[in-house]
């Protein structure tokens, strides 16, 4: 890590005794120092809540110009350059800082992304708007380089309780907001047990003014009981496991200039992955969102900078990334929503739910990762661009491509995964479908080691199938494959044949 680099773009304040916590870490990827890659040198520009400006937008695309790469959506709503030639110079990332990407603390840019909800703010449905909050505990992190002892991992999450939900999203920290006798207040969820488990509700509730002293005391507990110059930093979770939770919830509680509110009340979750693409009347009157396809969260420079310039012109140049790999227009008067449309077609963009790219996840696979089995963004795409004239959907269908166990584009199950791995020279798959009946990984094991060549006739014949099979147009496909046992399931997709132009058995 280039320590030099970055000691000069912090604030003289900062600067007394940085340079332990720098030379100590090992980062994730981040925009302040060069990141290898298997397909070139990645960064990361961490966007707190997903939401970029049009200028900001510009600054991107002149970036991926100037270093001969490309913008990728991640699923925490951040934004990856890969295949950089070179690190990006001092002088250019000072530019990006003044226009507010970046962290004007680089100590503490490693730390994960604050997620929040695409349509914080503009949600008819949701409790409370929670851009202050991510705002809040953002220039607090920044504010305090104590916390780049944090685990680059040290995530956090604010759901306002709207349509658009990311209570799901695996996080460190969840506040979930909830209406009490017409009180706002936050449920208080945790990683506790095992790896890969969504946030627990800790049975604690917090008012919005609570949130941030309470984030804080969480992180003051985690590093005092955690070795700061250690190189790798443990997880929330291992820390809380290792000391109990309600042991760590009281010397949270010692930090607090108030007690702990106890509620105990079952919260559903909510599984809106797609219902923000196409478009949607904002609580704003008069003025609307457009979701867009991004396919697999890829971006080309030109493509970013004329959304942003599309933002400016017709909206309040906002756009707002999302977890799932797509992106917002925000703002538009109804008068110019069919001009926008127009353009995003122009740019070879989409805004369908019916768009089987809607909710399509790839890894950036063996181009860009050794750990990769398989060529898994590749395949992806040829997979969409078959199926697209041959099913019609009516709803999303989220089919997850990963090239090894580590899953990294997508922690909670899909519909349909597929596992890359190596058949011989063959790159194949392992074909997974819904939830596990053991709290397996990637759902329920229906096919193993079917090659790239096979896949796309046999996903085809999956989803044509369930078609016809649905109880009704609204059961997910998820839920369509749990009524089955995997022997049933599979001797349902084998007895069946389909026309591939015409699917005659589908709906």
């Amino acid at each position: 890590m280039p320590i030099p680099r970055v000691y000069s773009l912090l604030p003289a304040s900062h600067r007394e005794g940085v340079l332990v916590l720098l030379s100590a870490s090992t980062p994730c990827p981040g925009l302040f120092y060069a990141t290898p890659a298997k397909d070139g040198i990645l960064s990361r520009i961490r966007i707190p809540g997903g939401i970029l400006n049009s200028k900001q937008c510009g600054a991107i695309a002149v970036i991926a110009d100037m270093y001969g790469g490309y913008v990728d959506v991640t699923n925490r709503a951040n934004l990856q350059i890969r295949e950089i030639s070179q690190g990006i110079n001092a002088e250019v990332l000072k530019q990006l800082q003044d226009l507010g990407l970046g962290s004007r603390n680089p100590m503490i840019d490693h730390i994960r992304n604050i997620m929040s909800s695409p349509t914080a703010g503009i949600d008819s449905q949701e409790i409370i708007d929670t851009r202050p909050l991510v705002q809040g505990w953002d220039d607090y992190l920044a504010a305090h380089s104590e916390l780049a002892g944090l685990s680059a991992k040290f995530s956090v999450c604010f759901d306002g309780g709207g349509l658009v939900s990311v209570s799901d999203r695996l996080n460190d920290i969840l506040f979930a907001a909830i209406l009490i006798d017409h009180n706002v207040y936050f449920r208080l969820h945790l990683s506790i047990g095992e790896k890969g488990k969504p946030p627990s509700d800790v049975g604690i509730i917090v008012t919005p003014d609570e949130c941030l002293l309470v984030l804080a005391a969480l992180a003051d507990v985690y590093l005092a009981h955690i070795d700061t110059s250690s190189k790798r930093k443990p997880r929330l979770r291992e820390v809380i496991n290792s000391l109990g939770c309600d042991h760590y919830l009281q010397k949270v509680e010692k930090r607090l200039p108030f007690s702990w509110k106890r509620f105990k009340q079952s919260l559903v979750k909510k599984d809106q992955r797609s219902s923000y693409i196409g478009i949607h009347p904002q609580r704003q009157p008069g003025l609307f969102y457009i979701g867009v396809v991004l396919p697999l969260g890829r971006l080309e420079s030109q493509q970013i900078r004329s959304l942003g310039d599309l933002a400016a012109k017709f909206g309040s140049g906002t756009i707002r990334l999302t977890p799932w790999q797509n992106l917002l227009i925000t703002d538009i008067p109804q008068q110019y929503v069919a001009d926008v449309q127009s353009e995003i077609i122009g740019l070879g963009l989409d805004f369908a739910v019916t768009n089987i790219k809607s909710a399509l996840v790839a890894c950036s696979g063996k181009r860009g990762c050794a750990a990769s089995a398989t060529d898994t963004k590749a395949h992806a795409l040829a997979l969409s661009d078959y199926l697209q004239t041959r099913v019609k959907l009516n709803c999303p269908i989220n089919i997850h491509f990963t090239g090894c166990e580590k899953s990294c584009a997508q922690h909670h199950s899909s519909d349909i995964t597929l596992l890359g791995v190596k058949n011989g020279n063959i790159e194949s798959y392992h074909i997974y479908v819904g939830d596990g009946d053991n709290h397996e990984k990637f759902g329920r094991l229906l096919y193993q080691n079917v090659s790239f060549k096979e896949l796309p006739s046999l996903i085809e014949k999956m989803l044509n199938v369930y078609k016809s099979y649905r109880i009704h147009a609204d059961e997910s496909f998820k839920e369509f494959s749990y009524r089955y046992g995997i022997t049933p399931l599979k001797e349902l997709f084998s007895q069946h044949t389909y026309n591939l132009h015409t699917s005659a058995v589908c709906n």
